[in-house]
C-alpha cells in the first residue's frame, strides 16, 4: 500500500499562510488487471462530503460516467469539528458508515494504516474487498472513474465520454495547474489566512486566476474548447461556492461571479446539466463553511443569502455556438 502516513497537521505556515497536506494515498484501479485493484462492479465505495468541492468533483464524474450503481456512497456530516469529519445518519442528506461501521473518517484511514497520523481527508476511494483505501487525491480518483470503469458504464454514451481526451491532455493539465493553484486552493489561501499580508496575496491571485478563466469563456465555450472535460469538472466545484460563501465566508470579495459574464453564463449552463445540477447541495455546503470554521466565523451563524438563481437562462448557446 503506497502511502505517506507521517503527514504534518499543520495547515499554515511562519507566514499566516495556508498550506494544504500532499494526499497519502495515491493507488489505481485498473482495468486492464495490471493493479492490485482490478475494476469490479460494486467492489469500489466513495466516501465524501456534499460540501467539499473535492469530494464534488468525484461525485460528479460519477454520476456523468454512470456509475451509480457500481460504485456506492456514503456521506459524511457537513460539520467538520477538531475531531474531523464524522458519519451522522440523523442529520438530513448524511448516511452512517455503510461498509466499515465507523464513526469517524479518520478511522478509516487507521484500518488502511494503523501509523496514520496525517489529515483525514475526503474523497476517499475505498476497497471494499480488501478493506484499504485506494486513493484519497481527488485529481487521480476522477481519472481512474473516467478511463477504468468504461465496461461497467450504464449506457454506452457514458462509456464513451471521455473527460481526459488524448488530444486535450496537455491544454487541460495546464488549465488545471493554474486553476487549482489561484482559484481552487487559492480561495482557502485567503480565507484561512492568517495575517493581512498572507490574505492580500492570495485573494488578489484569485481574481488573477478568475481573470484568465474570464478571458478564455469569451472565445470558448468551456475550458479546454467544445466539450465539457475534466478541467470543466475541477472548476465547477469551487465556482458553484463562490458568490455562495467564498465571497463573504473567506473574503473573496473583490468582485462577485456574476460580475464575470462568460463565467456566471458558463457557471448557469453547467448548472443547468441535471448530471452537475444534482450533485449542488447548498445548505450543507452553507453550514458547513459557516460553522466548521469557527476561527473564521465563532458565532457560527449562518447568512441568510445570497438568493441566487442558477437556472435563469445562461445565453451561452447563442453567444458562443459550437
Amino acid at each position: 500500500m503506497t502511502s505517506n502516513s507521517k503527514q504534518p497537521n499543520k495547515l499554515s505556515n511562519e507566514k499566516g499562510e495556508f498550506v494544504r497536506a500532499a494526499s497519502a494515498f495515491r493507488n489505481w484501479v485498473k482495468a486492464d488487471g495490471s493493479s492490485p485493484f482490478p475494476a469490479e462492479n460494486n467492489r469500489y465505495h466513495l466516501y465524501v462530503s456534499f460540501a467539499c468541492p473535492w469530494a464534488h468533483r468525484t461525485l460528479l464524474t460519477r454520476k456523468l460516467k454512470g456509475l451509480e450503481d457500481v460504485i456506492t456512497v456514503d456521506v459524511v456530516d457537513w460539520l467538520m469539528t477538531e475531531a474531523g469529519w464524522k458519519f451522522n445518519p440523523d442529520k438530513p442528506e448524511c448516511t452512517p458508515d455503510t461498509v466499515n461501521g465507523c464513526q469517524y473518517v479518520k478511522e478509516i484511514y487507521k484500518l488502511t494504516d494503523p501509523e496514520y497520523s496525517g489529515r483525514a481527508t475526503v474523497p476517499i476511494l475505498f476497497d471494499k474487498v480488501n478493506k484499504v483505501i485506494v486513493n484519497n487525491e481527488s485529481s487521480e480518483i476522477i481519472r481512474i472513474l473516467n478511463s477504468e470503469f468504461n465496461a461497467l458504464c450504464a449506457t454506452s454514451q457514458q462509456r464513451d465520454l471521455d473527460l481526459y481526451p488524448p488530444e486535450l491532455r496537455q491544454e487541460i493539465d495546464d488549465i488545471n495547474v493554474w486553476a487549482q493553484s489561484q482559484v481552487s486552493n487559492g480561495v482557502y489561501r485567503a480565507g484561512l489566512a492568517t495575517t493581512q499580508e498572507a490574505y492580500e496575496t492570495a485573494v488578489v491571485n484569485v481574481f488573477d486566476g478568475l481573470d484568465k478563466i474570464e478571458a478564455i469563456l469569451s472565445k470558448r465555450r468551456y475550458l479546454a474548447g467544445n466539450q465539457i472535460t475534466e478541467a470543466d469538472i475541477r472548476i465547477f466545484g469551487s465556482l458553484i461556492r463562490f458568490d455562495i460563501v467564498y465571497v463573504q465566508h473567506f473574503k473573496c470579495n473583490i468582485r462577485r461571479l456574476m460580475d464575470y459574464p462568460n463565467i456566471w453564463g458558463y457557471l448557469r449552463e453547467l448548472y443547468q446539466i441535471p448530471e452537475f445540477g444534482s450533485t449542488v447541495h447548498i445548505d450543507s455546503i452553507k453550514k458547513h463553511y459557516m460553522i466548521s470554521h469557527k476561527n473564521i466565523n465563532p458565532t457560527g451563524i449562518i447568512a441568510k443569502g445570497p438568493e441566487i438563481d442558477f437556472n435563469t437562462p445562461h445565453g451561452r448557446d447563442k453567444s458562443i455556438p459550437i
